[in-house]
């Protein structure tokens, strides 16, 4: 039980701490401003309270640098989900008005009653590959808004403007191809050019980062690569978000998280299940862009699943939600042989059943490839697992892809996007 639960309501130049008893009683508030010495200050202030939990609002967004200072310190953190929190406030008796200590009190109570809390942990290599998966989705969104408004100004130098997705090396021949005539046109001439140079230099950024997301997935030692259409950037999206496969206690709930698991609108006798819009949409997006490659290439198992589920009847987007949660099953399947890989090589040193020898040479001769592979053979990716009889993989060997590298086709390289719209 409990002792004392602190909530924090944490802020970009301030944090309020509430300690309450089990109870619910107030024991104590205290506000520190946002500066180096935040957490000596809340752990001096704590002191009177050795049997503790903070339980932080946020603790992967605002007040992550608090919690991680937290747990540096020593201390046993929970995060609590803004959500959660509003949701307790809402349902607190009497008049409670909306301020910082009323919110810390929030989250105490929040973490006190709910059983779903889960704790915060310190940054690991995972924390990295979010980084710069973010950073990826986000020169992909400059590089949208960029390209947007090159076509726009196009338009105002040619008839029709330019058709399809514009490149740098296009937009300089056709700048080159024009004389302005005229004062307007020439401004116009001068926009465009310098749009085409920024564009060309996140263009020159996309390459470099991806770079580092591919070394930074490399090091991570995942087969996730291994399945057919996720490459660097999925993969690094996908461990990112998840970080610990083990919060999900099967792969129903894994579908859940990502929205690939439908939703149950049934009443009474009538049972109908309609399209998730919930869950974590980057992972759903991850997810969908290895849908979208595997239909693409006739050789992948992806490929023949679709195929199969549209002769029995279903629509396009029917065959593609059925995929999607086919692939939900399989990574769930890789990051759970990760992470027991991972847990044996800790067990003890090398020559020991704990060095992760035994795993590794399972993985390397799998009896059935999950969704097909990306690379050519156990040589290349010793770690690609074994199929799971649970998962719902097919059992069918097919020809393997050569790039892991989610794309529109051969030959054809596609920029980096924002969130998809689609489901």
């Amino acid at each position: 039980m409990v002792a004392v639960m602190i909530g924090i309501d944490p802020h970009k130049a301030s944090h309020t701490a509430v300690a309450i008893d089990p109870a619910e009683v107030p024991l104590g508030q205290l506000r520190v401003r946002a500066c180096a010495a935040q957490a000596e200050r809340l752990l001096g202030w704590a002191q009177a309270w050795p049997q503790r939990t903070w339980a932080v609002e946020g603790a992967g967004g605002v007040g992550h640098l608090l919690a991680q200072q937290l747990l540096a310190a020593g201390e046993r953190v929970l995060d609590v989900p803004p959500k959660l929190a509003a949701r307790v406030r809402l349902l607190a008796t009497g008049n409670i008005n909306k301020n910082d200590p009323n919110d810390a009190r929030s989250v105490a109570v929040a973490a006190l009653r709910s059983a779903g809390v889960r704790e915060a942990c310190g940054d690991d290599h995972a924390a990295v590959l979010k980084v710069w998966s973010k950073r990826y989705r986000d020169l992909g969104r400059a590089r949208t808004q960029m390209a947007c408004r090159l076509h726009q100004v196009l338009c105002e130098l040619i008839p029709g403007g330019v058709a399809g997705e514009i490149t740098a090396g296009q937009a300089e021949r056709i700048l080159a191809s024009i004389t302005p005539a005229e004062a307007v046109q020439a401004a116009r001439w001068e926009l465009a050019a310098e749009f085409t140079e920024d564009l060309r230099g996140i263009d020159a950024r996309i390459r470099q980062t991806r770079k580092t997301l591919a070394a930074a997935v490399a090091a991570a030692g995942t087969s996730l690569t291994g399945l057919f259409g996720v490459g660097p950037v999925i993969a690094a999206a996908v461990i990112g978000d998840v970080r610990h496969v083990s919060r999900f206690p099967d792969r129903d709930h894994f579908a859940a998280c990502n929205g690939t698991a439908p939703i149950e609108v049934s009443s009474g006798g009538r049972k109908i299940w309609r399209l998730s819009r919930r869950g974590n949409r980057r992972l759903n997006h991850a997810i969908h862009m290895a849908a979208v490659t595997q239909i693409r290439h006739r050789h992948s198992q992806g490929h023949a699943y679709y195929q199969k589920k549209l002769a029995e009847g279903k629509t396009g987007k029917e065959a593609l939600r059925a995929l999607k949660r086919q692939i939900s099953d399989a990574i769930y399947a890789c990051l759970q042989a990760d992470a027991q890989r991972a847990a044996a090589r800790m067990k003890g040193p090398g020559g020991q059943p704990g060095n992760g020898s035994g795993s590794s040479a399972a993985g390397s001769h799998p009896g059935h490839r999950l969704f097909g592979q990306a690379t050519p053979g156990p040589a290349t990716h010793p770690t690609t697992p074994a199929a799971d009889p649970a998962a719902g993989s097919l059992p069918v060997s097919l020809p393997s892809r050569t790039s892991g590298r989610p794309g529109p086709g051969p030959g054809k390289a596609r920029p980096p996007s924002g969130a998809s719209r689609r489901p």
